[in-house]
């Protein structure tokens, strides 16, 4: 039975992961019935975001805890997670994938992975292990292998930060996915565009199947 990871960031499209990416990537995966473990750094989240109106609340919340929302529990700090136990890596999007996984929300084009986030996407890439990196978390991969490896990657439309972190970047659909043959990587617009739910879930429907496909 394959094995795939799933790293998260928290609950939340605006501080964490976003919710309806994870579901439907974990969602996808099931029907492959493959074994998923899901993965989020035992820390303090960068910030928290009152998803009513916008607004920054004085809160303080842990993105393990809060990941554990969508995994039911059934979730591991980031620590554990090591390349050689799976055969993929998946990493759903979400404003706090950009914020948590990387300070590229607030730093831009000068923000990095964080160390552990930057080890692993090396690790799998180093082992020839497909990733999947959907929304906003192709610009987290981006950056992580800058300077090591030249990826194709999408956001849907051409962003600069892709440009900034050294990626081709390639224009592609909602409902579909790009892939990096030479790096084993696949990548979804997904939220990146404010469509319809059921075009999100035929991307990342696509980006998994191609995963698990070349796992």
């Amino acid at each position: 039975m394959k094995k795939i990871a799933v790293i998260l960031a928290g609950c939340g499209h605006q501080d964490g992961s976003e919710i309806r990416e994870s579901v439907l990537t974990l969602l996808e995966l099931d029907k492959y019935n493959v074994k998923v473990a899901i993965f989020a750094p035992n820390v303090k989240q960068y910030d928290v975001i009152n998803h009513l109106d916008g607004s920054v609340m004085n809160e303080s919340r842990n993105l393990l805890v809060e990941a554990a929302r969508i995994a039911r529990g059934e979730i591991s700090a980031l620590d554990k997670l090591k390349s050689k136990d799976f055969d993929a890596l998946i990493i759903p999007g979400g404003y706090g994938v950009a914020k948590n996984l990387a300070d590229i929300a607030q730093k831009g084009e000068k923000g990095e992975a964080i160390p552990e986030v930057k080890n692993i996407i090396n690790d799998f890439i180093r082992e020839k292990k497909p990733i999947g990196a959907i929304c906003i978390a192709p610009v987290v991969v981006a950056q992580a292998v800058k300077g090591s490896y030249k990826v194709k990657l999408t956001l849907g439309e051409e962003n600069n930060l892709l440009t900034a972190f050294s990626a081709e970047q390639e224009v592609c659909p909602t409902e579909s996915c790009v892939y990096d043959e030479k790096n084993k990587i696949v990548s979804t617009p997904a939220y990146m565009r404010n469509e319809r739910i059921s075009r999100v879930a035929r991307g990342i429907e696509q980006l998994v199947k191609k995963v698990v496909e070349i796992c």
